[in-house]
Order: structure tokens, then C-alpha cells, then sequence
């Protein structure tokens, strides 16, 4: 009486996977399926392809500096700041290690999102682009305060996370066999930078924030700076949703690990 409805479709689940034989169910002679119609839907994959590739281009459109974006007189012309070219270099970087790993690393499910979805997704990402395209490579910006020391310690931090994030998915799609829906506690590798795993649960997320501060601290520009913020709530509502997935699934579970942030969160 007291189970709730995920509990039943967890329970269905278990016992009754999709390559299961209708005449091996313990239903008896007769048995009634229900299908609801979700409407158009696109694959997880054209979701993450579509959220990376928007932001990919609407940086490079800024950075360029293609008509009608800034003035007339700055046209198709260049910053006289470093720090704007790795910048560039460095978004663009992310982006396409987030494109290829959707294309070679991740083991994306058959899982699909409704249509609307990718509008509000895309929406998000690609305006969140645009906006700190338009200040980073903006005529008028200014490099950090505390100069190439800010801007080295930011770069560190960014490729050093990059690594770490890449690390971290490589060891993710090692863990579940092609085609296989087993589910498998995550530990750390021989690579170092997997050893997170002894105290977070999803490092992926861990990283990825990481990344984000470190292009903040080099950019020293406050859109990046809230869009950092912003990421870094909702990778933590999905870290701890999937926290508490591995502590109801896996009895075994290491309790030393936190969500997202060790012994924080």
C-alpha cells in the first residue's frame, strides 16, 4: 500500500525487460498492454549534437566579428588581445570534445525527448553563447585585472578539468557493454584523474563545473560567470538525482561519496 508508482514500474521493469518472450510473462493466456502516445520525439543524440553545435557557431560568428554585430568600422576585424583569441580557442575546444565524444564516447540509450524540448534546451545554450561571445570579443573588452597570471591559472584550470571530464566519460562508457542495460557501480581507473570517484558520484559534473570556473577566471567576464553559476545548479539537482538512484539500487554503495562537491555536496 505504501509503494509508489515508480516503485511498480522499477519492479515491471526488473522482471519484464524488452527482449522478454511474451509467452514466458506470468500473465496467464491473457494479457493487456497500454502505450501512450508521446508525440514527436528526437533521439538523446540530436539533442546534445544540436546543443553543441549552435553554441560552436554563434561563438565564431562573434568572435569574427561578422557585420551587424558590433559596429560598422569593426567589421571583420581582430582583437589586439591575446586573451580573446584563447578564449576562442578554448570554447571552441569544448565544444567539439563535446561533439565527438556524443559521436564516439558516450553510450547514448534509445531513450527520446519531446520536440518542444530541443527549443527550449537549444535556446538556452545558444543564447547563453551569444551572450558572452558579444562581451569577450567585444571592440571595447578589457583583459583580466591581475593580467597573463589570471589568465594562465584559468587556462590550467580549464584543460585540467577538460582532461578530468574526458576521463571520467571514457571510464563511464567502459562500464556498460554495447547493447547491455546492466547498471554498474562506477570505480576509479588506473588514470588518475578517475580517482574523484572515490568521493563523487558524478565527476562528469564535477569537471564540467570545474572547466567553466577556470574559463570565468580567465575571461574575468561576468556572463560566463553566471552561466557557470547556473550550470552549476542544475548539474547539481541531476548529480544528486542520480546519487540517490545509486544509493536505492545498489545496497553495496560506497557511503563515502558525496553527490557533486566532496563532503559538500
Amino acid at each position: 500500500p505504501t509503494a509508489t508508482v515508480l516503485d511498480i514500474k522499477a519492479l515491471f521493469h526488473k522482471s519484464c525487460e524488452d527482449e522478454e518472450v511474451l509467452q514466458t510473462l506470468p500473465v496467464g493466456t491473457t494479457a493487456s498492454f497500454y502505450f501512450s502516445d508521446l508525440g514527436p520525439q528526437l533521439t538523446w543524440g540530436t539533442v546534445f549534437l544540436s546543443e553543441c553545435v549552435g553554441p560552436l557557431i554563434i561563438y565564431l560568428m562573434f568572435y569574427f566579428r561578422l557585420p551587424f554585430i558590433y559596429s560598422p568600422k569593426y567589421d571583420f576585424t581582430t582583437s589586439k588581445h591575446w586573451i580573446v583569441h584563447l578564449a576562442c580557442m578554448c570554447h571552441s575546444f569544448h565544444y567539439i570534445k563535446r561533439i565527438l565524444e556524443t559521436m564516439f564516447v558516450h553510450r547514448i540509450s534509445h531513450g527520446t525527448m519531446p520536440l518542444r524540448n530541443i527549443f527550449k534546451n537549444c535556446g538556452y545554450y545558444w543564447c547563453t553563447a551569444a551572450w558572452m561571445a558579444y562581451y569577450i570579443n567585444h571592440p571595447l573588452y578589457t583583459p583580466p585585472y591581475y593580467g597573463q597570471q589570471q589568465v594562465n591559472t584559468g587556462l590550467y584550470i580549464f584543460l585540467f578539468c577538460q582532461v578530468g571530464n574526458f576521463s571520467i566519460h571514457v571510464a563511464l562508457r567502459n562500464l556498460k557493454l554495447p547493447g547491455s542495460k546492466a547498471k554498474k557501480i562506477p570505480y576509479p581507473t588506473k588514470n588518475p584523474f578517475t580517482w574523484i570517484f572515490w568521493l563523487v558520484s558524478c565527476p562528469n559534473y564535477t569537471y564540467e563545473v570545474g572547466s567553466w570556473i577556470g574559463f570565468t577566471v580567465m575571461t574575468q567576464c561576468v556572463p560566463v560567470a553566471f552561466f557557470t553559476l547556473v550550470a552549476f545548479i542544475q548539474m547539481t539537482v541531476w548529480a544528486k538525482g542520480k546519487h540517490r538512484g545509486y544509493l536505492k539500487e545498489f545496497r553495496d554503495y560506497p557511503t563515502l561519496r558525496s553527490s557533486i562537491l566532496p563532503f559538500i555536496l
